[in-house]
């Protein structure tokens, strides 16, 4: 699943016999990656539309695990363009019912974040890891794009990442998010929504974003190229990695 169209454009090039059906203004091909059923589908922006296609996700196609690619802006100084973030934990930062419970606390549930399972960690370090040291990327995107964001050796980080309806455009922003959550590592509008959702439905998720921006005063210049050049091949050569890495593991079944 990806928030953007061209997120999830090459990874349906990768379905053998794929097959649409238009559910809820949303197309969901399904087809077969190596052998293992998968359905992918654009989930639009933000965490309502997110949350809705998780759930028809799994109340219409019985899935059995999620794995959601797209992009972030960085907010850990330690992230460039073109890095790739595993998330470990997700919360949304705009949660906030005050006085009644804790900020970023979910309603009932009593929980502030949504945590990945270490194997499916594990499983998507090591492909993310090998697509890194192969050098896979500059096979697949023109060398003068990669250099005009300076993209040269991206690097994969595993931490926290903040959800929320708020697209991260000024410095100011950007500074009270760290403020407010000094472990985040990066942002987006979808993640934490679509954890919440396998959450409740006990379904294994992986989340990885792509730094495409730094969230800040030039993150308006910086999106749209980004998408238009790069996200695309990032999420088909992560996805195409992954399930080399998850039919050698076994965490999913054929």
């Amino acid at each position: 699943m990806g928030a953007m169209p061209e997120e999830i454009e090459g990874v349906v090039t990768l379905l053998n016999n794929p097959v649409t059906k238009v559910i809820g203004m949303r197309r969901y091909t399904s087809g077969t990656i190596n052998g293992i059923k998968t359905i992918v589908v654009f989930s639009r922006w933000g965490k309502v539309a997110a949350a809705t296609t998780v759930a028809t996700l799994i109340n219409e196609y019985n899935i059995t695990e999620l794995i959601f690619t797209g992009v972030a802006g960085a907010i850990s100084p330690d992230l460039k363009i073109g890095d790739i973030v595993i998330a470990q934990k997700l919360i949304q930062h705009d949660m906030d019912a005050r006085p009644l419970m804790q900020q970023f606390e979910v309603p009932l549930l009593g929980k502030t974040y949504f945590e990945s399972k270490k194997e499916d960690l594990s499983t998507a370090k090591i492909a993310i890891n090998n697509i890194i040291e192969s050098r896979e990327l500059y096979n697949v995107i023109d060398a003068a794009v990669l250099s005009q964001f300076n993209i040269d050796n991206p690097t994969l980080h595993i931490g926290d990442i903040a959800s929320g309806d708020k697209f991260f455009a000024t410095t100011r922003d950007k500074q009270q998010l760290t403020d407010a959550l000094p472990s985040i590592l990066c942002v987006e509008m979808e993640g934490a929504a679509v954890a919440q959702v396998c959450y409740e439905y006990n379904i294994p998720f992986t989340v990885i974003r792509t730094i495409s921006d730094t969230a800040d005063d030039k993150s308006s210049i910086d999106f749209p190229e980004f998408i238009k050049s790069i996200s695309s091949k990032y999420s088909m050569c992560i996805i195409e990695h992954l399930f080399k890495s998850i039919q050698k593991t076994g965490l999913i079944e054929n």
